[in-house]
């Protein structure tokens, strides 16, 4: 594999402070989600590093592994109010993946320069050789940005 992360923009006709209350939502995760593998979501808005929430998963959306069902906790990674939220996940699978997901948010003048990114550089040597990374293809990224576009312009 050539490279160990994707990263896709979009400029967003909505004010940065929009999108990102949104990312900050946990609802608005599942929300945005176009690999349909996001079914629901409990906890409350983060708002530093460290906060987590709980998604509620499907596997079976992407028809690759036989997870069925499944719970991850977000956790908070990396967090600049208006500007970045990065996150990694914990779930059954320990020692955790350590594979990361955020978004970047630029004022533009249009509305907001948003970058989305999938990063598993930092994959646990346990999961590396499985072939399973990425998890989530590029275009499920692109995907997902045109889903916080419609839900914030």
């Amino acid at each position: 594999m050539t490279t160990e992360r994707f990263e896709v923009q979009r400029t967003i006709a909505a004010a940065p402070a929009k999108v990102f209350a949104l990312l900050c939502d946990p609802r608005g995760h599942v929300a945005i989600d176009s690999s349909g593998m996001l079914q629901s979501a409990d906890g409350d808005r983060v708002r530093r590093v460290g906060d987590e929430f709980v998604v509620h998963m499907d596997r079976e959306a992407l028809n690759d592994y036989p997870m069925g069902k499944y719970n991850v906790t977000v956790i908070i990674t990396r967090f600049e109010q208006d500007a970045l939220i990065e996150w990694t996940i914990s779930g059954a699978i320990q020692p955790p993946i350590r594979h990361l997901y955020g978004y970047r948010l630029e004022p533009a003048e249009t509305g907001t320069r948003v970058t989305s990114y999938y990063d598993w550089s930092q994959v646990d040597d346990k999961y590396r050789d499985k072939g399973i990374f990425p998890v989530i293809p590029e275009a499920a990224l692109r995907a997902t940005l045109g889903i916080l576009a419609r839900r914030v312009e």
